[in-house]
């Protein structure tokens, strides 16, 4: 009896001895693995840059002036005002006639944003009035059977006398047209010398009437000067009021007498 008791007590411990092995030899889950690395982060694309310049900063009006850009890291490329968008976005000039002062703007846009270039100026200047109309010219010499003129006569015909003001010696506007006539013939003749007497009216003291005469006398030599007749083919003479043209008491007479009048000279 006992010792069967010995043998199941030894069989029972047998069996707690091999569940006990069975369950120590069962395998643990393995550990999850660890997340990929976030994939690098790209660089920011570069920012663009865009210069501009003009072949002329001032022009006349209706002539041209040639704008040019370069520009980098931009795919489009705008030039302000009036001309918009401008192809290649690298490089390039465009010509422009604008009709007042302008200032042009170049602006260059890519991936890495926008960039505005600094301005440049076009002057625009007015066009320049045209020249006066030459003097026409003297009237032509009579080669018909009519006897022809004397050089004395043609040159009392054309270097009509100049009028002034009252005691005044500058040469008036409505005179101007008759010294140009008188240069051109002059220099149709570059032969002929003369002599300019300057008058004036009987009103003033005789002294003041001469230094009067030899100013009238003046102002009309600087003005044939002035339209390249060589001084030395001229000389000057006052008379003041001591040859009179006319000796009524009247404002068109004493108008006769303020004058300044050509003489040949042989």
């Amino acid at each position: 009896m006992t010792v069967c008791l010995w043998k199941r007590f030894s069989l029972f411990l047998l069996l707690a001895v091999m569940l006990t092995s069975i369950g120590c030899s069962k395998k643990v889950a393995a550990p999850p693995p660890p997340p990929p690395p976030p994939p690098p982060v790209a660089p920011a694309p570069p920012a663009p840059t865009i210069t501009l310049t003009v072949d002329r900063g001032s022009i006349t009006a209706g002539q041209s002036a040639v704008l040019s850009y370069t520009a980098t890291n931009a795919t489009a490329v705008t030039i302000n005002p009036g001309i918009g968008a401008v192809q290649p976005a690298t490089t390039g000039t465009r010509q422009i006639t604008p009709t007042q002062t302008t200032s042009f703007t170049a602006r260059a846009t890519g991936p890495g944003g926008s960039a505005d270039s600094a301005a440049v100026n076009v002057v625009v200047n007015p066009v320049a009035a045209p020249p006066p109309p030459p003097p026409p010219p003297p009237p032509p010499v009579n080669r018909g059977n009519t006897p022809s003129k004397t050089l004395d006569q043609i040159f009392t015909e054309t270097m009509v006398p100049i009028l002034f003001d009252y005691d005044k010696a500058t040469i008036r506007p409505t005179e101007e047209s008759k010294l140009l006539n008188n240069a051109a013939w002059l220099k149709q003749n570059p032969t002929v010398k003369f002599q300019i007497e300057g008058h004036a009216d009987e009103r003033g003291s005789q002294e003041y009437n001469i230094a009067l005469g030899d100013e009238r006398a003046a102002a009309v030599k600087k003005f044939l000067a002035g339209q390249g007749i060589a001084d030395a083919r001229m000389s000057t003479i006052s008379y003041g009021e001591e040859r009179p043209a006319c000796r009524e008491q009247t404002e068109g007479c004493w108008q006769q007498n303020r004058r300044a009048a050509f003489v040949r000279v042989p």
